[in-house]
């Protein structure tokens, strides 16, 4: 039987509307597939945006993701999707140089969207899909 369960950290900031950090799918036969909510650079210490542009901004979205996953017994190495979403595309070079750095050969499957606008002003939100197999 299929299972679901939320996971909400203390590491990540908490949710800013109706939605779960994350919802994890218990698989038949073992394994879970995690459905990340899209995050931004918010520093969950303080609940404000970090300082900086869209490389700091990047860099504490993968930190956000990192603790959300690990609170599903999961890790970046596990994720198979990312969708990126970016405010404005020049700034798709400067984001790919934080997110590579933390997505090891083969990388996730992805897509960019250019977004009109993102919450509370950031200038770029990921979310992620990871399978831990049993």
């Amino acid at each position: 039987m299929i299972g679901r369960s939320t996971i909400e950290v203390g590491d990540a900031p908490r949710a800013v509307g109706p939605y779960s950090q994350a919802q994890v799918v218990d698989l038949p036969g073992g394994g879970r597939l995690v459905f990340t909510a899209g995050q931004v650079g918010l520093d969950p210490a303080r609940g404000e945006m970090v300082a900086g542009g869209i490389q700091e901004q990047t860099q504490r979205v993968i930190e956000n993701l990192s603790a959300i996953l690990a609170g599903a017994e999961c890790a970046l190495t596990d994720v198979v999707k990312a969708t990126v979403f970016l405010a404005d595309m020049k700034d798709f070079k400067a984001m790919n140089e934080i997110y590579a750095r933390h997505f090891a050969d083969p990388p996730p499957a992805r897509s960019t969207i250019a977004a009109a606008g993102l919450p509370l002003g950031a200038r770029v939100e990921i979310e992620v899909v990871a399978f831990r197999g049993p």
